[in-house]
């Protein structure tokens, strides 16, 4: 899909954009050329790739599922990108028909479209904000009108992280989001971590240092701190895969993949 009406005037179509190099690994068909040319360049720096994107949403779903079997109806998805193929609405009505989703994501690209293939669900809003301003995701009247915060949420973090930088103090941004929340919502994270071939993480990373949204890998014990003060979920923080498995995520072996996931409980 080539720039249609959709895209607001002011974006540069000739950059790659994480969101829509996310949806071509995914095998969607909302992204550009920029973008697909890019994400070949890294398949070739690192074949597994598309594998891990595809084990990471398959993780998104059992995390989903799972929340709403405790009894959470309401998401959160912030750096939710474009909500094609697998989007959580669609994944969290199989289990509860009532629930309803605020994606957020910062990419006006990404938003743009997200609210064009969501007109007319109801139970969903699309907010233009940063995970790091809390305000003004807390504050977005759709998101006001979409969820109850007297009531459990499931906050979906997932792949989004590592976008965002050791000088913006992510682990702070992620407790201002948390402290919004009440008791008994649940952290859905999964995050990069380095993988067993320390070359090409660095080769990764400084592909993603061409695009608006550079990556930062982080360690397990790095990425555990997200959860501080929270009940992990058996099996708590384990690779991808890993993560209550049940084959949805292919046959990756523990060195292929190249990142932690885990679901805390807010007490």
């Amino acid at each position: 899909m080539e720039p249609k009406s959709w895209v607001p005037s002011e974006i540069d179509v000739s950059r790659p954009s994480a969101a829509r190099m996310y949806d071509y690994y995914l095998g969607g068909s909302h992204n550009f050329q920029v973008d697909r040319d890019m994400a070949e360049e890294a398949i070739e720096l690192w074949p597994e790739l598309p594998k891990i994107i595809r084990a990471n949403r398959a993780f998104l779903h059992r995390a989903v599922r799972t929340v709403s079997e405790q009894g959470v109806n309401q998401f959160l998805d912030i750096g939710s990108g474009i909500p094609t193929v697998g989007n959580v609405h669609e994944v969290a009505r199989r289990w509860v028909p009532d629930a309803t989703v605020a994606y957020v994501d910062r990419d006006p690209v990404a938003v743009a479209h997200s609210r064009a293939l969501l007109a007319g669900d109801d139970r969903t809003a699309v907010l233009q904000a940063d995970l790091r301003d809390p305000d003004a995701i807390f504050g977005d009247p759709a998101l006001r009108r979409m969820l109850d915060l007297t009531r459990p949420v499931a906050l979906l973090l997932v792949a989004v992280l590592h976008f965002i930088p050791e000088t913006d103090e992510p682990h702070a941004a992620v407790r201002r989001l948390v402290d919004r929340l009440p008791a008994g919502s649940f952290l859905v994270l999964s995050h990069a971590s380095p993988p067993s071939r320390p070359e090409v993480s660095a080769s990764h990373e400084e592909l993603y240092q061409r695009t608006p949204t550079p990556l930062t890998m982080r360690t397990e014990p790095e990425i555990r701190a997200f959860f501080d003060g929270m009940e992990l979920l058996e099996p708590g923080l384990v690779r991808i895969a890993k993560w209550r498995a049940d084959g949805s995520a292919g046959d990756l072996a523990d060195h292929e993949l190249a990142g932690h996931a885990g679901v805390g409980r807010l007490r």
